[in-house]
């Protein structure tokens, strides 16, 4: 039986405009999160990080042409990842900063959560009525190693609200979800935050339709449990 089959107690979900959708009480916002983003300086060096917490090593995402960056994919569920990302060196060095810090971290770590959406126009309106700033929709595209061409539509992740506990939004389109060829044998079993300010970060989550619990805490932070090969860890930010 799959690890990924979900409680079934159910609890009713509001999304902005006015929707709402039946979700199982275990999974909340976990049905919300599309992926997690880890990253490194070195690529293989992020990859054999997480295969020593999790004894799952992550397979080849391909590169960001423009960027810099490359990646690399575990899966967390059906529809759910984790993505290692860090420099690519067969790309020349980028005109802009390289996403998430990469270029100044010191340590692998998680930096930063996106959560899935569609009509991402529509929702970024509605964020800002709530005083939500999600950033311009944009394109992104990449080929994976077997040739596909992988693109999307997100909110520019380069958008920092409440200290990056609020997530950017994704839309893979027509495009297969990158959870499906990634690497398999580990499981995202819960998702919260910390916050100095708790209740304003937690307010601004619910203007979007995201349920993620916001506990007081001494620095922003987002912390995921994930049940791996070698048992439960937490990766935070």
């Amino acid at each position: 039986m799959s690890k990924w089959i979900a409680l079934t107690s159910i609890v009713l979900c509001v999304l902005p405009g006015g929707g709402a959708v039946a979700q199982t009480k275990s999974a909340g916002i976990l049905d919300r999160v599309d992926h997690l983003v880890y990253a490194t300086r070195d690529l293989q060096a992020g990859i054999d990080k997480i295969e020593q917490l999790l004894g799952v090593r992550a397979v080849a995402g391909g590169p960001h042409p423009g960027g810099g960056t490359r990646n690399a994919l575990l899966a967390l569920g059906p529809t759910t990842y984790l993505e290692i990302v860090g420099r690519d060196p067969e790309q020349p060095e980028p005109k802009q900063p390289r996403p998430f810090g990469i270029d100044q971290l010191t340590e692998p770590k998680l930096v930063a959560w996106v959560a899935n959406g569609t009509a991402l126009e529509q929702l970024v309106k509605q964020a800002a009525r709530g005083g939500v700033r999600l950033g311009e929709v944009i394109p992104g595209s990449r080929q994976r190693p077997d040739g596909v061409l992988l693109a999307w539509r997100y909110t520019n992740p380069e958008t920092v609200e409440a200290d990056r506990l609020v997530p950017y939004f994704i839309d893979w389109g027509t495009s297969p979800h990158p959870a499906r060829t990634a690497a398999r044998g580990a499981s995202l079993v819960d998702l919260r935050a910390e916050h100095p300010d708790a209740a304003r970060v937690e307010y601004m989550l619910r203007q979007i339709g995201l349920a993620l619990p916001v506990r007081p805490g001494p620095r922003p932070s987002v912390v995921a449990t994930i049940d791996g090969l070698k048992g439960r860890v937490e990766l935070r930010y």
